[in-house]
């Protein structure tokens, strides 16, 4: 330790310990002495007496068989409001509160429902809190799941998305999910049009990458959907420039005659997604008509470029007309 850093450590001690032993200093530990008593009594009387409390009882269904498929959901927690002595309830209020495990084979009937009552479940929670603790409000204040033993039906899941991607950006290839069907249980017959479920509506736009979305499956009443959220992938590539040189043709020419153009090859710009750049170009074509040579002015042709692919994107031509002469054919 160095000699700098010991005056230091030493002149800060000295500064506490004087205004400590000040009178200032003297009143002010005394103070909070007394007002450490104070919050002691408090707390004591506090412990002592009854209070009310509102608790968050999480719970769990146990011994819930394999071959059960639950239609309804398990609430994950119950709200209850209860009075007891401070002294019971400090545990629950200021530690982590133990999950409440309800047995399934104690509630579960042969209907195809668990029910568990308002009475049971008061009960339950008195053996919870202790014998001593009223409860006085419970949310839910029963419990009523529906439950199947049937087999499921495996049903397709279509994708209801409607993705735009940003100025630049191309959504190239179909959005896909991570799953491509899901299982239905209910405790009534499903119905046998019943053969696909869809994703709620997916409204997305400005994308710029590839973008993976949760989506929830459209509930169904009464109707178990498992799994009920699945995985999309939009994917979304930049557009890149891409140039291509392409000779011009000339179309209705009579057999006699020759149409030349200046130039002879046009230039055709594009945009495609960045995983197409390095492809082999489609083979493109560049037209003139010699019909419209009677309206031509200026000694010159519209030019007229055959379909373009689907991922060739903003097409532009230079240039979109040119001259031309015609001339017969030599005879051979």
């Amino acid at each position: 330790m160095s000699t700098t850093f010991k005056k230091q450590l030493s002149d800060f001690i000295n500064r506490v310990h004087d205004s400590i032993t000040s009178t200032r200093g003297r009143e002010i530990v005394l103070f909070l002495v007394f007002l450490l008593i104070s919050y002691i009594f408090w707390l004591l009387l506090t412990l002592n007496n009854e209070v009310q409390e509102d608790l968050e009882v999480p719970i769990t269904l146990t011994n819930v068989p394999d071959s059960v498929t639950l239609i309804s959901d398990v609430p994950p927690s119950l709200k209850v409001s209860v009075r007891d002595k401070g002294s019971s309830l400090v545990r629950y209020s200021w530690g982590e509160v133990p999950t409440m495990k309800i047995n399934w084979d104690n509630y579960r009937h042969s209907s195809g429902k668990f029910l568990l009552g308002t009475a049971d479940l008061n009960a339950r929670l008195r053996d919870y809190f202790g014998a001593n603790s009223q409860i006085v409000t419970i949310t839910p204040d029963s419990m009523r799941i529906n439950y199947t033993t049937s087999p499921g039906r495996r049903v397709a899941v279509k994708v209801n998305a409607d993705v735009r991607p940003a100025l630049g950006w191309t959504v190239f290839g179909p959005v896909t999910a991570n799953v491509d069907s899901v299982w239905l249980y209910s405790v009534d017959d499903l119905p046998h049009s019943l053969n696909s479920v869809e994703t709620v509506p997916i409204v997305r736009s400005g994308l710029k990458d590839t973008t993976k979305f949760d989506a929830r499956i459209e509930p169904i009443p009464g109707i178990r959907i498992i799994p009920d959220r699945i995985i999309l992938t939009v994917p979304v590539e930049p557009l890149i420039a891409r140039k291509q040189y392409v000779s011009v043709i000339g179309k209705n020419v009579p057999n006699d005659y020759t149409l030349i153009t200046f130039p002879s090859k046009v230039e055709v710009s594009y945009l495609v997604p960045m995983s197409e750049f390095n492809s082999e170009p489609y083979v493109l074509k560049a037209y003139v008509d010699y019909n419209e040579a009677r309206h031509a002015r200026n000694g010159k042709l519209k030019v007229t470029m055959s379909l373009m692919p689907e991922l060739y994107r903003n097409a532009s031509m230079t240039p979109d007309s040119v001259e031309y002469i015609i001339e017969p054919k030599r005879a051979q």
